[in-house]
Parts: structure tokens; C-alpha cells; sequence
């Protein structure tokens, strides 16, 4: 949990017109119109009707106190697989003061060990609800909390902090917490259009920091979700004025988030997404050395060696002492002269392997020439053989 979320906060991007469990805790039967009786039903007794309100009221307080009740004493599964579960202790203002996504809100929380170990406590601690700004156990309970209620939240490090644990506060891996919150305030977010330039800088780089956050717990979904939030923050119209100064910060800040979200998609397998984003920071900076990088990652992954080595080339002419790019190139470089090679091989294959063919022709030519000279020198040794037997046999006449 960053304590930079606890002091400004961003507006949702994910808002919707369904109501869910976790929005409003409430079911809500449609009736068809033919359905509705339209009819009155009969006056049975007119003098009674005060002391009947009178005894619905108290027959409503009895049924909320029982309810209230039944709450302080029972856990709520959150998600159906005991992994997390809310217990209230102290009952809030009712169901109708519950916050909903988008709205920033204020808690205290005391962060403790299963065994009761002591971890951390923060009081007026603030984040955008749903936005991805604190831990998912709080993300979702707190939406299911009333204003002032006090809850108990056992949560397993699933949704926590993971199996990598934190430094800060400090949790060991794979560590279930136990969680007391209470609900202080829910107030409607900002409008991003008339906030102060420097205001949506500081936003946007707090979303994009709390999306490296999730990126190095490899979170990667929740990371590519902090930089869309991001992105929007930067890409929002401004209704003040700003100076080219501002402009070229948001600038940088939106390229940064590009390229960190080009990164979580190559994680995700997501190409295609990947590319776009890093086609999109290049857009913005041409000579930008990590999209250039990423780019062509992304394309040797989709078997485009050849785009591929002009990008990375690119960027090594960029910053020739990057060994990352020099070692991603020349790995590229063998596997793309292997691919050559093969296809090499096939198409040879594919035409009847006309080396063999060359390869025999030679070899046969090489072997009748050999046999000409073999009757050539049996010829001449035969000739001399029958002057020299001429010779002796004239000798002895």
C-alpha cells in the first residue's frame, strides 16, 4: 500500500448502470405491468390507522435491530470462497450511506497478522474506490461498508500482498491478514477537467506509480487497469489554463505510462495491445529507446524478424552501450538466419533437391573419366610390352 495514494485521488474510469452485490448489497424484482393491481384494497377500519403505523414502526425497528444483529454476529463471505470475509463490529448509518466506485473515500485501518501481530495503523487514509489504489481485500469490502460502521476483514494474501509480500509496510510472502477498518467519508471525485495542471500531473504520475506497484507483484491486469487510469488523467481536456511547460510533462508522463503498459501486455501475451501502445509512445517520441525496444519484442514475437531488426537497430544506433539491446539483437539476428536456413532447406526440398542431382552428374562425370584413363594407361603399357617382346625375339635371331 502506497501512503503517496492516501492524500490525493483520481476519478473512476468504470461506471456503470448495473448494481451488483458490491454496489449496493440489494436485489430489486421487476414486476410487469399486468401484474401491478391498480384496485385499492378496502378501508377495514378507519379509526385504527394510527395505532396500526404504531405498531409497524415497532415492528420494523424489531425486524433492523434483529438484522443489526445478526450482521454484528455472523461473517459475510465476500466472494463465496472463504477467502474473504467481513464481520461488522460496530453497525454504520445504513445501507444507503454505502460509497460507490469512483467516489473517493477516508478510513482508518489497523493492519495486524492472523496470530494479532502488529503491522501497521493509518488513520485518514483516502483512495479512489475501484480504481485499484489500495490492496483488492479493501478495494472490495469497503464498498460493502455504511458510513461509520467498523468491520473486521480476514483476508487470505491472495488479496493482499501476493506472493511476493511487502517491504512497506512490512508483510512476508504469502501472508493472510487480518484487517480492521472503519468508514470516516465518501465524497464524489474532483472533476479532472478543472483541476489544477500541476494537480493532474501529480495524479497521473501517483496512478502510474501504483501501476508499477502491481507490475512488480505481477499483477500485470491490475497494472495495465492503474495506467488506463493514467492515460486518461493525461488525455482529459483542460478547462484551465496550462502553460507548454505542464504540457510537456503530461506529455512525458503519458509516454511513460505507454510504455509500461506495452510491457504489462507482453506479460499478458496481449500483442497486438502491446504494438498499439508502443506504436502510440512513438507517435509522441520517435527516438523514445523503450517503445523502439518493445516494438521489436513485440514483433519478433509475432514472427516479424525482419521489422523486428530495423527497430532494434534503431534503437542500438540510439544508445550503442545498451547491452539489453545489443543481446536482444544478436539473439534475433541467429534465430532469424536459422528461419532462413530452414526455409532454405524446404524450398530445396519442395524442387527435388537439385544439389544431389548436380552431385551425382559430377560424381559419374569423375568416374568415366577415370575409367578413360584407366584403358588409356592398359593400352599403352600393352604396346610397349609388344615392342619389347619384338625387340628380344630379334635379338635372339
Amino acid at each position: 500500500m502506497d501512503a503517496s495514494d492516501g492524500h490525493e485521488n483520481a476519478p473512476s474510469a468504470k461506471k456503470n448502470g448495473k448494481t451488483s452485490l458490491l454496489d449496493s448489497g440489494e436485489d430489486f424484482e421487476v414486476l410487469d405491468e399486468e401484474d401491478i393491481d391498480d384496485d385499492l384494497p378496502p378501508l377495514e377500519d378507519a379509526g385504527g390507522g394510527d395505532g396500526d403505523k404504531a405498531e409497524n414502526g415497532e415492528k420494523k425497528n424489531a425486524d433492523e435491530e434483529s438484522e443489526a444483529s445478526e450482521q454484528l454476529d455472523e461473517w459475510l463471505d465476500v466472494l463465496g470462497n472463504d477467502q474473504l470475509k467481513k464481520k461488522v463490529l460496530e453497525a454504520g448509518k445504513g445501507r444507503g450511506s454505502r460509497p460507490q466506485k469512483g467516489q473517493n473515500v477516508e478510513i482508518n485501518l489497523k493492519t495486524s497478522l492472523m496470530d494479532g501481530t502488529l503491522v501497521e495503523v493509518q488513520h485518514n487514509l483516502s483512495f479512489t474506490l475501484g480504481d485499484g489504489d489500495i490492496t483488492q481485500a479493501l478495494d472490495l469490502t469497503v464498498q460493502l461498508m455504511e458510513m461509520g460502521e467498523k468491520a473486521l476483514i480476514h483476508t487470505d494474501a491472495k488479496y493482499a500482498y501476493g506472493a511476493r509480500g511487502s517491504l512497506e509496510p512490512e508483510v512476508p510472502p504469502n501472508t493472510p491478514l487480518s484487517l480492521e477498518v472503519e468508514l470516516l467519508e465518501a465524497t464524489d471525485a474532483p472533476d479532472v477537467e478543472l483541476m489544477l495542471p500541476s494537480q493532474r500531473i501529480a495524479l497521473a504520475i501517483r496512478k502510474r506509480e501504483r501501476g508499477n506497484v502491481h507490475y512488480q507483484r505481477a499483477d500485470y491486469a491490475f497494472a495495465v487497469n492503474s495506467y488506463s487510469i493514467a492515460l486518461q488523467i493525461t488525455d482529459s481536456n483542460s478547462k484551465v489554463d496550462i502553460s507548454p511547460e505542464e504540457e510537456e510533462e503530461l506529455l512525458d508522463v503519458k509516454v511513460k505510462c505507454l510504455n509500461n503498459m506495452a510491457a504489462s501486455q507482453l506479460k499478458l501475451d496481449h500483442y497486438d495491445a502491446a504494438l498499439k501502445s508502443c506504436v502510440s509512445a512513438l507517435a509522441h517520441q520517435p527516438d523514445n529507446i523503450k517503445a523502439l525496444f518493445r516494438m521489436g519484442k513485440v514483433l519478433a514475437l509475432q514472427g516479424e524478424y525482419t521489422e523486428a531488426i530495423q527497430t532494434l537497430r534503431k534503437a542500438l544506433k540510439l544508445e550503442p552501450s545498451n547491452k539489453t539491446i545489443h543481446a536482444e539483437l544478436s539473439k534475433l539476428v541467429k534465430k532469424h538466419s536459422e528461419q532462413r536456413g530452414a526455409e532454405q532447406a524446404m524450398y530445396k526440398k519442395m524442387l527435388g533437391n537439385p544439389t544431389s542431382s548436380s552431385g551425382i552428374q559430377k560424381s559419374r562425370a569423375k568416374s568415366s573419366w577415370g575409367l578413360s584413363w584407366k584403358w588409356l594407361f592398359g593400352a599403352t603399357a600393352v604396346a610397349i610390352g609388344g615392342v619389347a617382346l619384338s625387340v628380344v625375339i630379334a635379338a635372339r635371331n
